[in-house]
């Protein structure tokens, strides 16, 4: 970033200790807060760099009030923030340029008012607005399958500087992860994700179009890595993020350069050769994990056909028949949001676009 680097996390945290609680206690002594930062941003999910200067980033966070404080004091809390915050703070501007066409902000100075970015908020209204659902409620089985991993990433991420209601922090441990039969129902079509399409990178190799082989085989790198972040109880980010993410692994040290020499590969036995390798690699991990009986992990033709394929389908079967919850057993096999949204199986079925998506509204 720049002389004196801070992460943008720790900018916010020190911007709500140094700057926004003292200003709280000064002029609304026993206002009960909670303070974070969650939500969008390369910094709540750890990933911030010099480029994300650039916009929506600085001495941001939400101030979180209840709604019979937010009713009551939020505007004038604003207007005290507006008034009093300090026009910098650790070098960085606390004023942001009004939103642009693309709606980001810019930090950037200013001699008068601060249009600050602290965003004070009832903390029902804010977590409803951003997920689809109110999780202090609870969480259902319609929210879990409705709501991107990049979104549920981004509430169990960033920190919570201060949890005076004592709401936020409950919030966060129930959305940690999937409960059992989820988790066991999201990774079976994970699975079935990559036995839709792992025969494709010969066959289409095999009649000459290695571009198509080289697509599809970068779409099963990205299942396989989004398989191994589910398998270490890990919401994949968005693709932006997604590498970054997988190389934090335990098994991305290892696993990255396949996968690298898979979708750098000029020929399809190449890439069938280092998918082959991650397939395994992954089918032991899932032994691993102890979800299922274990299931043989090696490689095998792909019925008569001369393609070296792990046949994915098998680990879908072993995950299904570890399912106790009957309304997930009764699932179509299409997953959750960021699973059905592109599978084979919804092709030229709008029909079970419909169904499956309004069975997953919240």
């Amino acid at each position: 970033m720049r002389d004196g680097h801070v992460r943008g996390l720790e900018l916010s945290r020190r911007f709500y200790l140094e700057a926004v609680a003292p200003l709280l206690a000064r002029h609304f002594g026993g206002l009960t807060h909670t303070a974070a930062l969650l939500g969008a941003g390369s910094e709540v999910l750890g990933y911030d760099t010099e480029r994300s200067t650039d916009h929506d980033w600085g001495p941001r966070l939400q101030l979180f009030l209840s709604p019979e404080d937010a009713a009551a004091y939020g505007e004038a809390v604003d207007a005290m923030l507006a008034g009093s915050l300090p026009p910098r703070f650790l070098g960085y501007p606390t004023n942001f340029g009004a939103t642009g066409a693309g709606r980001t902000r810019h930090m950037e100075t200013t001699d008068g008012p601060i249009r600050h970015g602290v965003v004070v908020a009832d903390p029902t209204a804010w977590l409803t607005g951003h997920l689809g659902f109110d999780p202090i409620a609870g969480v259902g089985l319609s929210d879990w399958l409705a709501t991107p991993t990049q979104t549920l990433a981004e509430i169990t991420a960033g920190e919570v500087f201060h949890d005076g209601l004592g709401l936020l922090q409950p919030v966060r441990r129930r959305l940690a992860w999937y409960p059992g039969d989820v988790w066991r129902y999201v990774l079976a079509c994970q699975w079935r994700r990559i036995c839709q399409e792992e025969a494709f990178v010969g066959r289409a190799g095999e009649v000459g179009d290695e571009l198509g082989s080289a697509v599809t085989c970068a779409r099963l790198v990205r299942d396989l890595i989004r398989l191994a972040l589910l398998m270490h109880r890990r919401y994949p980010p968005y693709g932006k993020w997604l590498g970054s993410a997988f190389a934090a692994l335990p098994c991305g040290p290892d696993l990255a350069p396949v996968l690298r020499a898979a979708v750098s590969a000029t020929g399809w036995q190449e890439r069938e050769r280092h998918l082959a390798t991650a397939y395994e690699a992954l089918a032991a991990l899932h032994n691993d994990l102890g979800l299922t009986p274990p299931v043989d992990p090696r490689t095998r033709p792909y019925h008569s056909r001369p393609f070296r394929v792990l046949h994915a389908e098998r680990f879908t079967e072993a995950l299904l028949q570890t399912i106790a919850d009957p309304e997930v057993r009764r699932l179509p096999l299409t997953g959750a949001v960021d699973q059905y949204a592109d599978s084979t199986d919804m092709l030229g079925d709008r029909s079970r676009v419909r169904r499956v998506a309004g069975a997953a509204r919240p």
